[in-house]
Parts: C-alpha cells; structure tokens; sequence
C-alpha cells in the first residue's frame, strides 16, 4: 500500500473562500533557509534543486528497505518580512525571508536521512545539500484557506485570513505558511492551488 501523506497528516485539505481552523501535532521536514525574491534569487533556485533530489531519495529508500512507500508530498514554505505588508499590499518580495519545507514521514530515522544525505553528497544535483538540515515544526492551532490562482493574488488573500483571525479573537502567531498543491510548470496560473496557513493564539 501506498500511504498519502496529505490524508494521513492533518491540515492538507482546505476550501476556497472558507477560514478553517485546524490544531497540527509536531512535524518534521527538512528546510532550506534564505532570503530574497524567489522568482529572481539564485539560492531560491539552489533550494529547491537540493531539497527535491532529496525529499525523492527518501521516498526510494523507504520502499526499497522499509518497504513502505508513499508519494513525495507538495512543496510547502515559510515566508516572514520584517514589514507584514511585504505580503499583504506592498508584496515586496526582495525583502522576503523563507524556509523550503518538505515533509517526513514519521517512520523514517535518522540513520535513513543520513544514508541518503550520504548518497547525495558531492552531486551537482544537491547545491546546498550542507544547507539542508531536519528540523521539527510545531505550529500548534492554525487558520488556513485555499487560494485559487497566481501567487501574485495572494495578497487580499492573506489579509482577510489576518481580518478573519482578529474577529475570532486570535493573534497572529509564527510564520506564514503555503503549500503548493500544484505544480507551477504543469498547471494555469489561473489554476494553481495553494494553502495558506497562519498559526495563531487566543488574544490574553
């Protein structure tokens, strides 16, 4: 059996035009770090070309010697700015900072993501593999929602999360978060389908 992590986790589904909350266990990825335009920075490319590589090695050595196998989940992100309205109404994306986040499923160890590190190591296929690390993401209750089309609409978006969250009674806590339900190189603009996620916390 194949297991899909979009089901098995929590907080993989969400409804256009609908605010949901939804309360997330821990969760580890693995996440590259930067800082800049990611339409324009080299080292948003770098990011992606090594966390891809080795997000797919994991998947292959799960099945291979766990026999467990599962589809690679949707690439997700952190994105924060000093300025909020970065995001919202100035989407300023040169003064952006960002995590590339893939998930890893719970049976995979340590020595499971060494082996593939291992295998990895040298390959130009792996630009920043000693940029990558493993680390455990604990956003706890969150609002999130779909958004439907290109990423350069998100702004309105995000505000009315923002408006949704404060008449709820709740602050904005932690980093914004999307992930990408479509790939940008096979589908629209128009078409492209995007969580986005705001961890949060009762004001008081």
């Amino acid at each position: 059996m194949k297991t899909d992590l979009k089901t098995s986790v929590p907080g993989y589904e969400a409804t256009r035009g609908e605010f949901t909350t939804v309360t997330l266990p821990p969760l580890r990825y693995l996440m590259v770090d930067g800082h800049g335009d990611p339409n324009t920075t080299p080292a948003y490319e770098r990011a992606l070309a090594t966390i891809y590589p080795f997000a797919y090695r994991l998947k292959f050595l799960s099945k291979r010697t766990l026999d467990r196998d599962y589809g690679v989940p949707p690439l997700e992100a952190l994105w924060w700015a000093d300025d909020p309205d970065a995001f919202t109404t100035a989407r300023d994306k040169s003064r952006w900072s960002w995590t590339v986040l893939s998930l890893v499923p719970e049976w995979i160890e340590q020595q499971h993501l060494d082996a593939v590190r291992a295998d990895l190591a040298g390959q130009a296929s792996a630009p920043v593999l000693d940029e990558l690390r493993v680390d455990v993401l604990d956003e706890g209750t969150c609002v999130q929602t779909l958004h439907v089309g290109p990423y350069d609409m998100e702004g309105p978006v995000i505000a009315a999360l923002h408006d949704h969250a404060a008449a709820q009674g709740l602050r904005l806590t932690g980093r914004h978060h999307e992930i990408y339900l479509s790939d940008p190189r096979r589908s629209a603009p128009e078409r492209l389908r995007t969580i986005l996620r705001q961890p949060v916390t009762p004001v008081g």
